[in-house]
Parts: structure tokens; C-alpha cells; sequence
């Protein structure tokens, strides 16, 4: 079984990039303990960046080229960096009295934080509701995650559940439907899905896709009809075609 990066216990993580800062620090729910700024780099030419720690009092290090690119050799950081630490990931809650469009993305036995990161992007640019994580058998969310992520998970909600399963079975009781992302006989077109009401969609790993268990909490499976020569589309590929259509349905 492939290892997963072990999980951030103590909630320090590290970002690198104009983006990815500039929405940690604008954030209440995330304390910055350090930024460091390349002098001469790209990130110094912001104005927002050359005014940090003026108004707020934040730990601001703006240190020499050189040292700089000695402390973070081999990162592309756009010449700034942000140590920081908080809760990045929720403990779940009751959604018995959610909006009747709201929409959860859970990721079963997902194993490449590329992928994980893009989905949080994408998931938030699709005004998801939140993405259900698990505990166990699943990538966590580690600086890589959130490097990739751009930011986005400083506003969409990551809930940790321990067993996804029980998770789903939870949610069917609190009026959502579990939709299932699966190339299978048994799946519909993925735009032929009424995606206006309470939906949990659920994405599987990149090589084995959902596991049994969870295929048989589904109330229904969708697919993404292949033309070419592959026959499946990267997982975060596919994330982005599914939260899309949603989001084109419950905004048209």
C-alpha cells in the first residue's frame, strides 16, 4: 500500500507565493507566525506586500537575495513565503438545516496531494458547500495540498471524518442524495443529473476510483462518457467537469 505523508499534528504549515499569502493574511482564522520577503524579488514590487506589517503588526523578514534563496533553494516562491499556524481542518457538523442546494464532495482513498489541492481550487471557484476528507487510507493535507490549493482553503470548509461510510449514511438522514462519480454500465450522463437539490458527490482514488463500500451507500452513479483512446480522466480533471455542471445548473 502506497504511504501517505503523515499529518500535520501541530497545525504549522508553510506556503510559498503572491497568491497563496496574500489570502492566509487577509484571513481571521489563521495566526502568521513569519514572512519572509526576497528583497529585489517579484512579491516586493506589490504594493499590499511593501505595506505589510505597517498598519497590522505581522512577523515581517525581508531578507537579502542571496540568503533567501539559500533558505528556500529549489522553491518556486515568487519571492515570499508564509509560515502559519491554525485549524485547517473541520470536525463535521449537523447539515439537517442546510440550503436545499448545497452540495459536499467527498474523496474516497484519494492518494496524490497535486490532485487534492486542485480539487480544493476548483471546489471553491464552484461555490462547493465543503469537501469531506477521510481520516484513514486517504492523502492529508499537508503544505503541498495547500501550496497547490492557491489559497482556496482558507475559504471552503474541510471536514475530517473518520469513516466515510458511517459519514454518507449520516448525510442520506439529513436529506442529501450520494451520487457516486464511476465509469460503469451501470452510470448516467454526468449532465443528465438534477444537481438542484442536497447533494454529497463522491469521487474515488486515482487507480481504483470508489471503493465497494462506498458504491453501495450511493443512491445513484454518474460518468463521464470517454471518446479517446483513454478511458478515464484525471480525477481532479473530472472534479472540475462535475462541479461545473452543477454550478451551471443552479445558476441558470
Amino acid at each position: 500500500m502506497r504511504k501517505h505523508p503523515a499529518k500535520k499534528q501541530q497545525g504549522i504549515y508553510q506556503v510559498y507565493g503572491i497568491n497563496g499569502t496574500s489570502n492566509i493574511i487577509q484571513t481571521k482564522k489563521l495566526t502568521v507566525m513569519r514572512i519572509d520577503i526576497m528583497q529585489g524579488g517579484s512579491a516586493e514590487r506589490k504594493k499590499w506586500v511593501q505595506q505589510l506589517g505597517e498598519k497590522i503588526p505581522l512577523p515581517v523578514h525581508r531578507l537579502p537575495k542571496d540568503q533567501f534563496l539559500k533558505k528556500y533553494k529549489g522553491k518556486r516562491t515568487q519571492g515570499i513565503v508564509v509560515t502559519f499556524r491554525g485549524e485547517v481542518i473541520r470536525h463535521m457538523s449537523s447539515f439537517t438545516h442546510s440550503e436545499q442546494t448545497d452540495c459536499l464532495l467527498a474523496l474516497d482513498s484519494l492518494e496524490d496531494p497535486q490532485n487534492l489541492g486542485q480539487i480544493i481550487r476548483t471546489a471553491e471557484c464552484a461555490n462547493i458547500t465543503g469537501i469531506l476528507l477521510p481520516e484513514h487510507q486517504s492523502v492529508q493535507v499537508t503544505d503541498t495540498v495547500l501550496q497547490v490549493s492557491q489559497g482556496a482553503f482558507v475559504h471552503l470548509p474541510l471536514y475530517q471524518c473518520g469513516n466515510l461510510h458511517q459519514q454518507l449514511r449520516q448525510l442520506k438522514k439529513e436529506g442529501f442524495l450520494i451520487i457516486g462519480v464511476e465509469n460503469s454500465v451501470d452510470s448516467r450522463p454526468w449532465h443528465s443529473l438534477d444537481y438542484q437539490q442536497k447533494l454529497v458527490l463522491v469521487m474515488g482514488s486515482e487507480g481504483k476510483g470508489i471503493r465497494p463500500i462506498i458504491k453501495k451507500t450511493c443512491d445513484e452513479l454518474i460518468t463521464i462518457p470517454m471518446q479517446g483512446k483513454l478511458n478515464s480522466l484525471n480525477v481532479s480533471s473530472a472534479t472540475a467537469v462535475i462541479l461545473f455542471e452543477r454550478l451551471r445548473q443552479i445558476s441558470s
